[in-house]
């Protein structure tokens, strides 16, 4: 997703008071400039606004909003199935809205479609990390480090990099997956976001006093 919709300039502007919402406006820039403006004419528009919005701030979008997203994603793949940045894109959106064993495969198509990907081996390595498998997550993450093609690229993979490192040091890992019900990793990654959110909106408290 280029700067060529309406996108990360007003996404900006709009939330030019909160740093936080900055720093993920800018490093939206560096996850998808692989997904360039060639990919994006296979989604519609409203789909692309959809997007600006869930790379700002995924908590923005409703029950609803997620659901039309992922439906609008889902067509575009099944339009143009070897496009590695839909798979992707695609595979974000399920991770958003909670559906994992998919998010895990589109991320994997991903991949495989273009394995020189910064942004699909980024999110796979991202995913694995979540659900705490920590070899498959540092794999990937290497690898995207290695593919980035610039300094905030490669910020965003050192410090995905640094957080493992941290769960693999306090000893926070699952061995590499067989098996795993899905419904097992939707609980785990739930929880795990819910936990995110909880911590952001405490700290968004203590700001505003």
């Amino acid at each position: 997703m280029q700067k060529n919709f309406f996108s990360m300039n007003e996404a900006k502007s709009m939330n030019s008071m909160n740093p936080e919402v900055m720093a993920n406006a800018r490093e939206s820039d560096a996850l998808t400039a692989p997904v360039s403006s060639p990919v994006l004419t296979h989604v519609p528009k409203k789909t692309q606004n959809s997007l600006v919005r869930m790379f700002t701030d995924p908590y923005l979008l409703e029950k609803e909003e997620r659901g039309e997203l992922v439906q609008g994603l889902r067509e575009c793949v099944l339009a143009h199935p070897e496009v590695s940045g839909l798979r992707v894109l695609y595979g974000m959106a399920l991770c958003v809205d909670f559906k994992v064993e998919d998010a895990m495969e589109e991320l994997r198509e991903g991949v495989r479609l273009a394995p020189d990907s910064f942004i699909a081996h980024l999110k796979m390595g991202e995913l694995w990390m979540r659900l705490r498998v920590c070899e498959k997550a540092e794999e990937h993450t290497r690898q995207a480090a290695l593919l980035a093609q610039n300094m905030v690229q490669s910020e965003l993979a050192r410090r995905q990099a640094a957080t493992l490192r941290t769960l693999m040091h306090n000893g926070i890992k699952r061995p590499s997956l067989g098996y795993v019900s899905p419904l097992q990793l939707l609980g785990k990654l739930r929880r795990l976001w819910s936990r995110k959110r909880e911590e952001s909106e405490s700290l968004a408290a203590l700001e505003a006093r």
